[in-house]
Parts: C-alpha cells; sequence; structure tokens
C-alpha cells in the first residue's frame, strides 16, 4: 500500500483569531513547552502573509507567497489572502505529503488572521474537515485580545465573531482571552473578571453600554445581540497570558480533553476517564488567579497613587 494511503493518526491544535491576538507568540510558547514536555510536536504555518516561522516544519510559503499572488494577480492584500487558502484547499495533495513525514508529532497550526475566512469564507473549515477525515484530531483555540474586555461595545462584537467562528468552523472549540497580563492597559473593567470568561447576564453590560448617550440610540440592537449569544449558550473564554506557565498548562489540558488526546491514541482505560473527570472545572481557579495579579493589582496601584495626591 502507498504511504499516502495510510491515515495520518494524530492530534493537534488549529490557533485561528483575529489579527494581533497572539496566535505566532502563542504557537512559540507552545511549542516550547510541548518540546520541554517531551512531547514531539511540530509548527504548521498556514498563513501566507507572514515571514516563514522559524522552526516550523511545514509553511504555506513552500507552495506560494502572498506577495507573489498579489504581483502576479493584481489583487490587493485580503483577496490575495483568500485566494491562497482557496488555493491550498484545491492542492491539499501538497499538504497531506507534507504531513506524511510527520507521523506521530503533535501539530500546531498557525492560521491566518482574516476574521472572514472563520465567520462565512469556506476554504478553511474546509481543509481543516479535510485534516480530521485523514485521522487527524483537531482543536480549533481561538484567541481574542483580552483589552476588548475593558470596551463593552467591542466585547459584545467579539462575542458575536466567536460565536460565528463557533459554528462556522465546526471542531471542538476554546475560546481564549489572551494576553490577560496586559488586560488593563487600555482602560478599566466594568465587571469582575469572571463576568467575561463565563459571559454572564449581558444585560448588565447592555445597560453598562447604553449609559453613554453614542450608544443609546442603539439599545434595541443591543439588547437582540445579546440575546442571540446568550440563547446559544455556547461562548465561555479561558484567560492567558503565555509568560504564564499555569495558565498554557491548564489551555493545554482543556484542548486535550477536547481532542481526546487524554485518553490515549489506542484504548480508553477507566484510569484515563477518571483523570479527565477528576481534571474537569470551570477554569475558574485560573480566572480568579488572574484577577488577583493583574486586576485588583492594578487598582492598588491607583489607590496607592491616588492618596500620594
Amino acid at each position: 500500500m502507498a504511504d499516502e494511503e495510510y491515515p495520518l493518526l494524530g492530534f493537534g491544535q488549529a490557533v485561528i483569531g483575529p489579527p494581533g491576538s497572539g496566535k505566532t507568540t502563542y504557537v512559540r510558547a507552545m511549542h516550547a513547552m510541548l518540546t520541554g514536555l517531551g512531547r514531539p510536536c511540530a509548527i504548521i504555518n498556514l498563513d501566507p502573509a507572514g515571514e516563514d516561522e522559524p522552526g516550523s516544519s511545514v509553511s504555506l510559503r513552500e507552495l506560494l507567497g502572498l506577495q507573489e499572488v498579489m504581483e502576479e494577480l493584481r489583487l490587493g492584500p485580503n483577496g490575495a489572502l483568500l485566494y491562497c487558502m482557496e488555493y491550498l484547499q484545491e492542492n491539499l495533495d501538497w499538504l497531506r505529503g507534507r504531513l506524511q513525514q510527520l507521523r506521530g508529532a503533535y501539530l500546531l497550526l498557525d492560521c491566518p488572521g482574516q476574521v472572514e475566512l472563520y465567520t462565512h469564507h469556506p476554504a478553511l473549515p474546509h481543509i481543516l474537515r479535510q485534516l480530521g477525515s485523514w485521522g487527524l484530531r483537531l482543536c480549533a483555540v481561538h484567541l481574542v485580545d483580552s483589552h476588548y474586555c475593558t470596551d463593552p461595545a467591542k466585547f459584545i462584537s467579539v462575542l458575536c465573531t466567536s460565536l460565528s467562528t463557533m459554528l462556522h468552523v465546526e471542531l471542538p472549540h476554546i475560546n481564549v482571552l489572551s494576553k490577560m497580563d496586559l488586560i488593563e492597559q487600555y482602560g478599566r473593567l466594568a465587571f469582575n473578571l469572571d463576568y467575561y470568561t463565563e459571559v454572564m447576564d449581558l444585560s448588565y453590560l447592555v445597560d453598562h453600554l447604553t449609559s453613554d448617550p453614542f450608544f443609546r440610540r442603539h439599545r434595541r440592537l443591543h439588547e437582540k445581540l445579546a440575546e442571540v449569544i446568550q440563547d446559544y449558550g455556547l461562548v465561555t473564554f479561558t484567560p492567558l497570558s503565555v509568560k504564564n506557565e499555569s495558565s498554557m498548562q491548564k489551555l493545554l489540558s482543556s484542548v486535550d480533553k477536547a481532542t481526546g488526546y487524554c485518553f490515549g491514541e489506542q484504548k480508553q482505560t477507566l484510569g484515563n476517564l477518571m483523570s479527565v473527570a477528576v481534571g474537569a472545572d470551570f477554569h475558574f481557579t485560573s480566572t480568579l488567579a488572574f484577577q488577583e495579579k493583574y486586576v485588583e493589582e492594578e487598582k492598588r496601584t491607583v489607590a496607592e497613587e491616588a492618596l500620594d495626591l
């Protein structure tokens, strides 16, 4: 039997999210952590716009690059990126051949940052589904910059985008608030951090948002958006700072449960099942730790500065 006929059994993460959310930084940090844990892993760079990722085992730029497409087809950056993903969709044999050389490695897919790819364009979901049909068990790790929590309007927009992405990509899915160490750099939080990670009663957020005269006339729209998000009841967030090893380990644990990696590739033993059951949580401990370390610390600093005045 030819080598390409064998299934590509394995596990991995499809790291997705808008530009600037920290996808490449996360991939590098996760690769370093997995390597330190003794888990063989490989970086798959599916972004034709970025530079070749140091240490990446496969790069889409080997097949085609964004700049070349823009010049030859006279397309803008967005159109060229969509063309690149459609071209990859039509040439998946190339990707399969490259992945055949990485049998047994845990895959970290660094995906492009164009939001349309995750909300309505069919190319990337088709590629991820094809990887699944080859035997790869993937989890979508959707990164969102945590500073959006400081702006109610932007946070509602992020919730809508996250929900749309979950429905469109159709993979086991974990939403992540990245850059937690910088969460209050752009402003104060209106509520405790767990309000945002667990996406609690959004009516309070709508009230806070419409206290601004600029948004008051659109209150009905915001209420309907909040109702849609809460009716689905799918969106929650895991807090993350790549500088915090504990948060990286907890996220990896969640991904391993979502893909089934923690059960083992060959068998599902009672011990495996019990370890997952005992370890199940809603990230409350992790969220509380970030609340105390970054949010409460910022409040103490502000209070101390006020006393000095």
